[in-house]
């Protein structure tokens, strides 16, 4: 990608995290549907994981995806779309802060506009890395970023609450310390009611927070987290999974019924193909 054009982006993708008010940032798993979410209005994407394993027929959180898939699926994304890019790079592909770094350079060498790494080891027996160690790891990522010529934005991410840790305590101990080695934003995937979000967005302020819709907590809605300060809103995999449980229905239906009602309500063929031939 140009580096002015990439420039440009990132500036952009800052400027949403510095303005008032809080922004949706929704997760494409591929180029067409980075499309999609460009035609809809948003105004910048963040990759998915998870919604890469699935579409790689591979189980997500098992550290199933090279670093290496997952920057070219990011550049495609990038390719696709004129708007900023965030990267899920998971926990930076390696426990040790240099490779940490190493990850950043190369998240910004396929055009995007910021990152997230989290906290986790992927060893099942000891998810969550030690305290000590996370830090270490935002330290070098935020130095790499800074390293760059543009403001590329870095989110660290606490995991404790999705890796059966409900320890909300040392989640906004973590947080606070990734604030104070400079990241941009943080993300605490799995925060399930106001209090604790509001505990989260009071923990780092002045910097802004991630915060992940898509689950059963009804109670987190979208102008409540504007009204806490959230600033950034993600949907992880939920679009991911909302494509394919609409494909499973259709396939078994077909398999199981022999039926083909699913198609009623499908998008017609030519209105489909005229939105990826606006494609910019």
């Amino acid at each position: 990608m140009d580096v002015t054009a990439q420039a440009a982006k990132a500036g952009v993708f800052k400027m949403l995290h510095e303005r008032e008010g809080l922004f949706i940032i929704p997760n494409p798993w591929d180029a067409g549907s980075a499309t999609i979410l460009e035609h809809l209005g948003f105004e910048a994407l963040a990759t998915t994981s998870a919604g890469l394993a699935f579409s790689l027929g591979r189980a997500d959180g098992v550290a199933a995806v090279s670093r290496e898939e997952t920057l070219d699926n990011a550049r495609m994304i990038v390719n696709a779309s004129c708007l900023p890019v965030a990267a899920d790079l998971e926990n930076g592909f390696d426990q040790r802060p240099e490779a940490c770094a190493e990850t950043i350079l190369m998240a910004a060498g396929v055009g995007l506009a910021g990152a997230s790494i989290e906290d986790t080891s992927a060893d099942p027996a000891k998810p969550v890395l030690p305290f000590g160690l996370a830090v270490e790891r935002v330290k070098a990522a935020v130095e790499a970023a800074r390293s760059l010529s543009f403001p590329f934005t870095f989110t660290a991410r606490a995991e404790n609450l999705i890796y059966g840790r409900p320890d909300l305590k040392d989640t906004i101990k973590r947080l606070e310390a990734f604030a104070d080695a400079g990241a941009d934003v943080l993300f605490a995937p799995g925060l399930k009611n106001l209090a604790e979000v509001e505990a989260v967005v009071k923990a780092v302020a002045p910097k802004p927070v991630n915060v992940l819709l898509g689950g059963n907590h009804p109670e987190l809605s979208v102008l409540r987290l504007r009204d806490l300060g959230v600033k950034r809103i993600s949907l992880g995999s939920s679009l991911a999974r909302t494509a394919y449980h609409a494909f499973f229905r259709a396939a078994q239906e077909v398999s199981g019924n022999n039926s083909f009602t699913f198609a009623q309500e499908v998008m017609p063929y030519g209105e489909m193909n005229d939105l990826f031939k606006k494609k910019k």
